[in-house]
Formats: structure tokens, sequence, C-alpha cells
């Protein structure tokens, strides 16, 4: 038992002195990985400002009855495949019918769907996309989804369950 101690120990005193030998580098190290992570997380706040001021901005075009300016920033917004803003421009999409084409709908669906997000987020989006399948005389697809939800013991289960009837 004492072996291990004096091993354990012995390992650490070991690795106590690498690093004092070479703590330019390991200072390089270091620096370098907190350099990588504030870049990250500044890019990332850079590009949800962007996305959110495209948001805005396809906000006051729909509000000025420009539509068709506003659905072409919508759909920029669902490709970008942001968590947040995705969604709520398909939303908008959907709510303002400014898109007529079902199959271009059903892709940006397709594409808010495999945007990552949490499980609940993504029962909603099905949701969603059920109802507007049934909206769109595609009941068989419509019911599927709901299924989808339903079995999967969803915060949603109940609202496709009164839908599903």
């Amino acid at each position: 038992m004492e072996n291990k101690i004096v091993e354990k120990s012995n390992l650490f005193e070991k690795g106590i002195s690498i690093i004092v030998q070479k703590k330019k580098t390991f200072a390089t190290i270091l620096i370098f990985i907190i350099i990588t992570i504030f870049s990250l997380v500044f890019l990332n706040i850079y590009e949800n400002k962007k996305i959110s001021e495209k948001y805005i901005k396809a906000g006051l075009y729909l509000a000025s009855s420009e539509k068709e300016k506003s659905k072409i920033i919508y759909k920029d917004i669902v490709l970008s495949k942001n968590k947040l803003y995705s969604s709520l421009a398909l939303n908008n999409i959907l709510e303002n019918n400014l898109e007529p084409n079902r199959d271009e709908v059903l892709k940006l669906f397709d594409i808010v769907e495999n945007t990552r997000m949490k499980k609940e987020q993504k029962n909603l989006v099905k949701l969603k996309k059920a109802l507007y399948l049934m909206k769109q005389s595609m009941s068989k697809e419509g019911e599927e989804l709901l299924k989808e939800i339903i079995s999967s013991n969803s915060v949603w289960k109940k609202i496709a369950l009164e839908v599903s009837k």
C-alpha cells in the first residue's frame, strides 16, 4: 500500500516537474485554448446578432406589406439553421401565408427539423408540420406525425391527441 502512495506522489512530482520545465509550452497552449474559446463565443454572438437583425428587418418588411422581401429574408433565416430564429421565421412564413408552394414549405420544415434543438422543440415543429399537412389535405402524413408525438410521450402529447380526434 505504501508503494502505491509513493508511486502516486512520484508520478505527481514528475508531472509538476515536467510542467515547470516546459512552462512556456504549456502557457502557449493555454493561451491558444483561451483565445479559441473567446473567438468561438464572439463569433456565435456576432452570428446571432446578424440573424436577429435580419429577423427584425423581415418583420418590418412584412408590416409594410412588402411580403416578397420579407419571405426572402425569412427563408434565408431558416436556411441559416439557427436554433431560435429558424423556427420563428418558419412560423412567420406559415402564419402570413408567404409561401404558397406546399413543397417549398415542406422543405423548410425539413430544414428546421434537422436543426440542432431540444427534443421538445423538435416535437413542437412536428406538431406544426402535422397541422400544416392536415390543412393541405395530407391528413395521412399529418396523422403519422401526430402518432410519433403521442408515442414519444412528449409534453405536446395532449394537444396531439386532441388534434387527432
